[in-house]
């Protein structure tokens, strides 16, 4: 069974830092996309960043220059760095696994950390 645990999340002030960590198990990162989704209240759940099993990268316009996902495969962890942060960035954050393999889709959601930026 594919379990991914975040954390990291938390309290901070304007153009603070945190980083969120992702812990797979179950399964073997390296052969998935993972991406960092985000809901603030009231709002649709929103792709942040993602990365590819090639480890290329891709952010949403509102994270770029500011966050950086990166992936460690030996430790089965996922990363978010998020500096610079911004009220605007207070949300639950989400880890996501997927992969299409003969004809099937796998998809694994965490249960989400929670950011709130504010001073």
């Amino acid at each position: 069974q594919v379990q991914l645990v975040e954390s990291g999340g938390g309290l901070v002030q304007p153009g603070g830092s945190l980083r969120l960590i992702c812990a797979v198990s179950g399964s073997i990162l390296s052969i998935y996309t993972t991406g960092w989704y985000r809901q603030a209240p009231g709002q649709q759940r929103e792709l942040v960043a993602v990365t590819t099993s090639d480890s290329s990268t891709n952010y949403a316009d509102s994270v770029k220059g500011r966050f950086t996902i990166s992936r460690d495969n030996a430790k089965n962890t996922v990363y978010l760095q998020m500096n610079d942060l911004k009220p605007e960035d207070t949300a639950v954050y989400y880890c996501n696994l997927d992969r299409k393999s003969l004809g099937l889709r796998y998809n694994y959601w965490g249960q989400g950390t929670l950011v709130i930026v504010s001073s």
